[in-house]
């Protein structure tokens, strides 16, 4: 290792020590063990670009380790991504760029938003899905314009976590051969050494998936670092895993201590630190003017990729315009939003229908309209709907396919599909049973946490799933998603309802979209309409301006709701039915649309929705009611679940009577 080198190795110790140090709060273990490897990639091996982090081909790279970010942080500020020292020394404080775990959208460079362990992990084979796709559908020979790998750091948290399995065997699965992991193998966690509950053979495991796998003995020999990164380039038969022995907390008296994982080295310790590594100054966030001249040389030298891959990409367009054109298609947030006035888009047969049977008519419309539309499920497409006719499987043997088979690994999918859509250029959906959700929640948070708007098709949506079973039924789950920000719930009562929801989950920017679909056939509804697209409005309306009582549901309790309507016309009560199939999007309505819809002076409501009540009281107020599941549900056939739990005309009638 040159001098240079090992200066510039230690700068990004340096600076994450002295961050964590100023911020009282932090992890610096991950970042001093995994500097060498770290700066060994990003200066050697992987393309990118400090000018412009998102040019489309470069290498991502992604911190699943989200907790050791001041070592990413560290790098972006020294290869000149925009990050100062004053960032750096505002670490973990509020409005600054430097956040306690890498948050993408709000700092330049950073590519996902890593948090929960594992996260990255699967979010990276999503990214290397994504490429191989691309490439398929874009490179000519002698044009490999998508043409990049995919590098992923995590620890041994990252190793445990469960997601981590379940992404990894699909990567193996597919052979993804540009995805290449970095494992920071230092064998401690927060309580203490991993032998206390992690013994296995991580790279038999990775074996077993179908990787390449290699092992660096020593972390901080970056000649030993550099040819495996080669080694796994080589490799495009299959993904490469390599273990890197490292000593968390380096440099420092708590090197291989688990106290040096998750809290300040101290001023004592990162004094004693920067004389062990021979740091020329004990100044906080002191870099000599030669280790930047170093990162500012091999920034330049990074820009030639671009350069390179743009004077490629003019001759491709001018060779292939027809491609030059699906490009920007692909590359278009706002492809579709013409679906608005295509009548073919709205228009359905007036039958008795599933949402499901439905959404997967949408899906085949679509697939022509946005051709970078790809999804799948969790081994359900056929009973969620949701595969796309002649549009071929994504495989191992053909990454041109849009159809994609995640295999029964519902938060690996989730997750894997954010990658998919961080990646640029995709549109993507997920699909599983609404009860499901549960396990699909925690990545669906990252989602709305990055703004990455894809569509979750959520199928056997209440207790009309029937015979299968409380299991399967889902009761609480409506409540969980509307409870979390930036993310929309939609659960149509019908096929134009369906058309709506698809619509605005299509043309979303930067919210999540949840379909909740029936598995039960329901009527297509008189009075459904594109108001759908404003989340409630009135479907069947009142004789009177002002009406006796309000009816509310969403789904397929809507029909009873207008059933119920009926019924209560003869005996002389006045109804107005609302269609709500979607709080979320109602609430961000015009007060004067809102009062229009709900008028305040109303107050005899009733909600009716096969789920829990929880989310209802905002709407039925104080004198209001509900026609909800107070309990979970049973095995039997649909319609007699739907009449043992309350949700008949009858009851609904008696219910509207009790508020009045």
């Amino acid at each position: 290792m040159s001098n240079i080198d090992t200066m510039s190795v230690n700068a990004i110790r340096v600076l994450s020590a002295d961050g964590v140090q100023k911020a009282n709060s932090g992890h610096p273990g991950l970042p001093l063990g995994s500097a060498a490897m770290a700066y060994e990639l990003w200066a050697k091996h992987m393309k990118h670009n400090p000018a412009d982090p998102k040019w489309p081909n470069r290498d991502r790279f992604i911190l699943s380790g989200g907790h050791g970010s001041m070592l990413l942080y560290s790098l972006l500020h020294l290869f000149g991504y925009g990050l100062t020292i004053e960032d750096l020394s505002r670490f973990r404080q509020d409005n600054s760029l430097t956040p306690g775990h890498p948050e993408y959208g709000h700092t330049a460079g950073v590519e996902a938003t890593t948090g929960p362990l594992g996260a990255g992990m699967a979010m990276s084979v999503g990214m290397a899905m994504a490429e191989a796709h691309l490439a398929a559908k874009f490179n000519k020979e002698g044009y490999p314009i998508v043409d990049h790998y995919t590098y992923v750091l995590g620890g041994d948290g990252c190793m445990m976590e469960g997601i981590t399995s379940e992404a990894m065997s699909l990567a193996g699965t597919l052979g993804l051969g540009k995805l290449i992991v970095l494992y920071d193998s230092n064998k401690i966690s927060i309580e203490g050494s991993t032998d206390i509950a992690f013994t296995e053979d991580v790279k038999k495991r990775f074996e077993a998936f179908g990787f390449q796998t290699l092992v660096v003995e020593d972390g901080n020999n970056l000649e030993e670092i550099g040819a495996a990164i080669e080694a796994a380039k080589a490799d495009l038969s299959r993904p490469s895993m390599i273990t890197v022995k490292t000593k968390i907390g380096y440099g420092s008296p708590k090197e291989g201590m688990a106290s040096a994982h998750g809290e300040p080295l101290g001023a004592d310790n990162i004094r004693a630190m920067k004389e062990k590594l021979g740091w020329p100054s004990q100044e906080p966030f002191y870099v000599p003017e030669e280790v930047y001249a170093n990162y500012k040389a091999l920034a330049q030298e990074k820009a030639k990729d671009q350069n390179e891959w743009e004077k490629l990409f003019a001759k491709y367009c001018k060779e292939y315009p027809e491609m030059k054109e699906l490009w920007d298609k692909y590359h278009d947030e706002n492809a579709a939003k013409d679906l608005m006035d295509k009548e073919e888009f709205w228009t359905f047969e007036n039958k008795a229908e599933a949402t499901r049977n439905i959404s997967g008519k949408i899906i085949n419309k679509l697939k022509n309209y946005l051709p970078n539309l790809i999804g799948g499920s969790a081994d359900l497409a056929p009973s969620t709907k949701t595969y796309m006719s002649d549009m071929g499987d994504f495989s191992k043997k053909d990454y041109s396919g849009r159809n994609l088979h995640f295999g029964v690994r519902e938060q690996a999918m989730t997750a894997i599909s954010n990658g998919l859509m961080l990646h640029g250029g995709l549109r993507a959906y997920v699909s599983t049973f609404f009860v499901f959700s549960d396990y699909v929640k925690p990545m669906a948070r990252l989602s709305a946490l990055m703004g990455v708007p894809l569509t979750f098709v959520l199928t056997h949506d209440s207790i009309g799933v029937g015979e299968d079973g409380p299991t399967h039924e889902p009761i609480e789950q409506l409540a969980m998603l509307r409870a979390m920000p930036n993310f929309t719930v939609y659960r149509p009562a019908d096929a134009t309802e369906c058309a709506a929801a698809w619509y605005y989950a299509v043309t979303s920017k930067k919210t999540p979209t949840a379909l909740v679909l029936t598995r039960q056939n329901l009527p297509q509804l008189a009075g459904s309409s594109k108001e759908a697209l404003k989340g409630a409005y009135i479907i069947s309306a009142s004789k009177k301006d002002t009406p006796d009582a309000i009816v509310m549901a969403s789904g397929s309790e809507v029909e009873l709701g207008i059933n119920a309507q009926a019924e209560l016309e003869k005996e002389g009560i006045d109804v107005r039915v609302v269609s709500m199939p979607s709080m979320d999007v109602f609430e961000a309505q015009s007060e004067e649309y809102k009062e229009s819809v709900l008028p305040k002076k109303v107050r005899a409501r009733v909600a009716i929705e096969a789920a829990t009540d929880f989310g209802w009281g905002r709407y039925v107020g104080l004198d209001g009611a509900t026609v909800t599941m107070k309990s979970f549900g049973a095995s039997a056939p649909a319609g007699v679940l739907f009449k043992k739990f309350g949700f008949t005309t009858e009851n609904v009638v008696k219910t509207v009577k009790s508020v009045l």
